[in-house]
């Protein structure tokens, strides 16, 4: 039940009021005084409605006292003046006496869906700090480190970056964390996953389309780039795109200009560009599957993210992050690793990377019956196997993707096999095809 405090020195008044908001529905105290007003605890109302005139000193006085608490100001001296001067002292409103019942019950509604949707705001900006961390990546390894330190510095720049690394790895994160700390920062980021949009649309989702422009274009689309106008374009897997739509995206870069499909008019962006891939782009150029144009005018700046085997020390940080944020989400109470467990976690190979390691504490909390999170829990083996050493040490990623397959494929599906890997089924197909793995 919304509580609201009544500030009024006259009492015929407050408790008329008193008497209109219980009916209403809403929890109500009273006092003729500010000095008795701070005794009552003003944090703890919704909404505070004082007096202007009080004796001892005005009623607002208040605001400052009360907030974050909305304070509604009335007075029987109606003037421009007096209500110019309330709202520069930061009052929410101002209500002249006399005013009729239904006035101020439709003023208080308003006022506290007010402070409603402000807290709701604050909570879920909370709840976004807490799933993207985006001013800062977690851990202290000289790996990432180097990886902070350029996104410090391309970030008060508007060029364009190019974010390298393994699925998994924080590519998006870290493209969030560029937007964050940029001059950009109050605009849109649009986010973008090429490899989730059928080759067939890719165009029409990028750049819009006019209404006819083809089967199913029942209305005008301006597209995402035009949607990022004046923010931040995040394309993630950049390498998925088709020949045709890295010409339009060229020219984008080079001149601003855009052209929806089914139509001839150009239309004009502002936008700050940043991609991502876990592909090797210079051997698509080589084998003509990207253009050479567009990959210099991506690579301005080039951030490389380590995979979470090459910084081992950040995972306790990293996991004990986690563990927090997923308990709080599934209504768990207070967890923590067993030293067996975060030594497991350490000694792990993680294909999958930072996005694995969520997947398999999530698990843990799930399974685990106990405040302790133990290395049965985990599902993992604490030791790497004389494989995973090979392939920690001697193997290039794609041979380390045909020898995983291989391995793990008589025993998973497809769907599995993707998870496990941290990667779409498109993109497992797709990989098979190119490395020559076909499922016997």
């Amino acid at each position: 039940m919304q509580e609201i405090l009544i500030v009024e020195d006259e009492k015929i008044i407050r408790d008329s009021l008193s008497r209109l908001f219980t009916r209403s529905g809403y929890k109500v105290s009273s006092c003729g005084m500010v000095s008795e007003a701070e005794q009552e605890g003003l944090q703890g109302f919704d909404l505070i409605i004082a007096d202007l005139r009080l004796p001892g000193a005005e009623g607002t006085s208040l605001i400052p006292l009360a907030a974050p608490v909305p304070v509604l100001i009335m007075t029987s001296y109606s003037s421009v003046q007096s209500a110019v001067d309330a709202m520069k002292q930061g009052a929410a409103d101002y209500i002249a006496k006399p005013f009729n019942h239904d006035e101020m019950i439709l003023t208080v509604q308003r006022l506290l869906k007010n402070r409603q949707l402000e807290s709701q705001n604050f909570a879920l900006k909370r709840e976004l700090d807490s799933h993207y961390p985006v001013k800062q990546l977690q851990g202290n390894s000289p790996a990432i480190n180097q990886v902070k330190e350029r996104i410090e510095r391309v970030a008060k720049t508007d060029s364009s970056v190019l974010i390298l690394g393994e699925t998994g790895t924080g590519k998006e994160l870290s493209a969030r964390a560029i937007h964050a700390q940029s001059l950009r920062a109050s605009k849109p980021m649009i986010t973008v996953n090429c490899a989730s949009i059928p080759e067939g649309l890719i165009e029409s989702e990028l750049f819009g389309h006019e209404k006819g422009a083809f089967t199913g274009a029942l209305q005008n689309s301006k597209g995402l780039i035009s949607a990022a106008d004046s923010g931040t374009l995040f394309l993630d897997e950049i390498g998925e795109l088709s020949l045709e739509a890295q010409a339009q995206l060229l020219r984008v870069l080079q001149h601003g200009e855009i052209r929806r499909v089914g139509s001839n008019k150009m239309h004009y962006v502002d936008i700050r560009l940043i991609t991502a891939t876990h592909r090797n782009l210079l051997e698509m150029v080589e084998q003509n599957q990207f253009r050479e144009d567009l990959y210099y005018r991506l690579n301005v700046m080039e951030i490389t993210l380590p995979p979470l085997r090459h910084r081992t020390a950040d995972i306790p940080l990293l996991a004990d992050q986690i563990l927090h944020r997923l308990a709080a989400r599934l209504q768990q109470g207070a967890l923590k690793f067993e030293p067996q467990a975060m030594q497991a976690l350490q000694q792990y190979y993680w294909p999958g990377n930072v996005r694995e390691l969520e997947n398999v504490i999530e698990r843990s909390i799930i399974l685990c019956n106990h405040a302790i999170i133990t290395v049965q829990d985990l599902g993992l083996n604490p030791v790497p196997t004389q494989r995973q050493h090979k392939v920690a040490t001697d193997l290039s990623l794609d041979e380390y993707f045909i020898e995983f397959v291989r391995e793990h494929q008589q025993h998973l599906n497809e769907t599995e096999l993707s998870a496990r890997l941290g990667i779409s089924r498109k993109n497992l197909w797709e990989r098979r095809q190119k490395l020559g793995i076909s499922r016997d």
